[in-house]
């Protein structure tokens, strides 16, 4: 039986995932900063930990604890909707410290047992903004598509090791808790300048379109996870797919 641990699992892509792959008969160590056993099944394949991926004793003793794993999912992330002009520079380093220095320090504890056993698979989540930019995302935007380049050149550098890396690209996913846990960074930082951007963004958004569920992300996190010759780069979700198929 094999372990895969997810950061994130609150909510969202990660706490779809955890249940998905405990669905199908792996042990899961769900991890999030304030573990919630009331939002998962009762599962002695489940295990639930604390973890701030910004934080590096944090991730020490989540490493730790977990013991042997197979997979690491890098789901954690935070988000952002404002402008650049009138965003914090503590919010950007927030951003970037648990998008993308949080991505990277996970990677960077698992990789002496993946190295040391010659196997092991490396999954981080990052978002279709990537491949189609979007204004007023900016610095999220910047977070994320230094994920997908640290990924690629990583999975080149685990090669000799047998250690898999693989990007999953989740398009735009309403059901989510994502915009709602985004709002306390945007507040009383938007300029007025910039709000009838910000409407046009908003308006499009819910207009009838093709978007992501949170299942799609756990789906094609298993394929990532268990198919060999899994793609790079797997778009998660009908609107991804189409962004995906436009930019290749």
């Amino acid at each position: 039986m094999k372990t895969i641990l997810i950061t994130g699992c609150s909510s969202g892509f990660g706490h779809a995932t955890a249940i998905y792959f405990l669905e199908r008969g792996w042990k899961v160590i769900a991890t999030m900063r304030h573990p919630r056993p009331e939002l998962f099944p009762a599962s002695e394949n489940l295990r639930l930990l604390p973890l701030d991926v910004s934080n590096a004793e944090s991730i020490k003793r989540a490493i730790a604890d977990a013991g042997e794993i197979d997979v690491l999912v890098n789901n954690a992330g935070i988000g952002v909707l404002t402008s650049l002009e009138g965003m914090p520079m503590s919010t950007a380093r927030e951003v970037f410290e648990t998008n993308t220095l949080g991505t990277i320090a996970m990677t960077q504890a698992v990789l002496p047992q993946f190295r040391a056993k010659r196997g092991g698979t490396v999954i981080n989540v990052t978002s279709t903004v990537t491949l189609k930019s979007l204004p007023l995302l900016a610095v999220y935007t910047g977070s994320k598509a230094a994920v997908n380049a640290f990924t690629e050149s990583l999975a080149l550098e685990l090669q000799p090791f047998n250690v898999n890396v693989r990007l999953v690209l989740p398009g735009l996913a309403p059901t989510t808790d994502f915009g709602k846990n985004a709002m306390p960074r945007m507040e009383q930082t938007f300029l007025d300048a910039y709000q009838p951007m910000l409407d046009g963004i908003m308006a499009g958004m819910h207009q009838p379109q093709p978007t992501t569920k949170a299942e799609d992300v756990a789906a094609a996190i298993w394929q990532a996870a268990t198919d060999p010759n899994a793609p790079m780069r797997i778009p998660a979700g009908e609107d991804a797919v189409a962004v995906a198929n436009q930019t290749t």
